[in-house]
């Protein structure tokens, strides 16, 4: 039975009058991939800065694998992984050197540390590129050889930092399906991203925004409970004039989403005529518009309207920044 590994109660971090992380709450279950979602600068790193004891935090409690993190930061660091924003092995040194000198500062030395290596060369699939230099390898490969020296211990819990920002799509799905394969052998997941296609592949999610939680659960939970209204989707000529023209007739939900626009709201499908009309009247060119079910983003910008702040701009519809 799922127990949890991680326990956070009203953990606050201030640094002089900033709230970074405003009295957050949750758990992390054994053996589930925890996704912590929310844009940059929204507290993601903070709170797990201080999960790692690397931060002590204003007030609040926090337990990691049963360990009052706040008392006891050293019990914890051969028992977790962590993979930071920014690729931090050494680039003159090859996958194998990098290996070996993470693996012997985790206390793995001889045999156990050889076998170890093998076995995650062969997980992340560069056994073949041992011998080139780090500074070599393209981002994708470089990202996976980061998770190779997280992993190196077999820690109980991983801590994973926005751990594919700035990689291909294909590499990012690429390192998801390692994450899937080391959550079938039994770790325990706390990945931040800002990417809401990644945070559909986690078990559960957390939503942060601007150091407050604003929802949490089940990313298909969270879609079903937490998304007060209908979504509609409109196609039209021309997207920027039909955003103007919606928002100037009290829509205050709508987004674009490349050449597409979201609009959400109570009772929206029974408005489609009427939103039709006005996207006439404004010349935006209306071409298609239907209810869809909603996105994680959908219910995500929606829930930071409800909390009262503005959503961070997003770039395009598959992420929070």
């Amino acid at each position: 039975m799922a127990s949890a590994v991680v326990v956070v109660e009203n953990l606050t971090k201030k640094f002089g009058d900033f709230t970074a992380v405003d009295h957050i709450t949750f758990q992390v279950q054994r053996g589930e991939i925890f996704g912590f979602l929310g844009p940059n600068g929204s507290g993601k790193t903070t709170t797990i800065r201080m999960l790692l004891g690397i931060l002590p935090p204003t007030a609040g409690e926090m337990r990691v694998l049963d360990i009052d993190v706040a008392r006891r930061p050293q019990d914890i660091a051969r028992r977790v992984g962590y993979m930071s924003q920014k690729f931090s092995l050494y680039p003159d040194l090859t996958v194998d050197e990098n290996l070996t000198f993470y693996g012997r500062t985790y206390g793995l030395h001889g045999r156990r540390l050889r076998r170890r290596k093998q076995e995650v060369l062969e997980l992340i699939e560069l056994d073949a590129i041992r011998s080139q230099l780090t500074a070599n390898l393209s981002g994708g490969w470089q990202q996976r050889l980061a998770l190779g020296a997280a992993i190196l211990h077999q820690p109980e819990l991983l801590f994973l930092d926005e751990p594919t920002a700035g990689v291909d799509p294909v590499s990012r799905r690429n390192f998801w399906r390692l994450l899937y394969t080391l959550a079938d052998r039994g770790a325990t997941i706390f990945v931040t991203t800002h990417y809401m296609e990644e945070a559909e592949q986690c078990h559960r999610l957390a939503f942060i925004h601007r150091g407050r939680l604003i929802a949490d659960g089940a990313p298909a939970k969270i879609k079903q409970e937490r998304m007060p209204g209908e979504v509609l989707e409109i196609i039209c000529d021309h997207p920027q004039r039909a955003l103007q023209a919606l928002r100037q007739a009290g829509l205050a939900d709508v987004a674009l989403y490349g050449e597409r626009l979201h609009a959400a709201a109570p009772n929206l499908a029974a408005r489609t005529q009427e939103i039709e009309d006005l996207l006439l009247q404004a010349e935006a060119g209306p071409r298609t518009i239907r209810v869809i079910p909603p996105s994680l983003e959908d219910v995500f910008i929606a829930n930071v309207r409800q909390s009262h702040v503005s959503p961070a701009q997003t770039g395009d519809g598959g992420s929070a920044e």
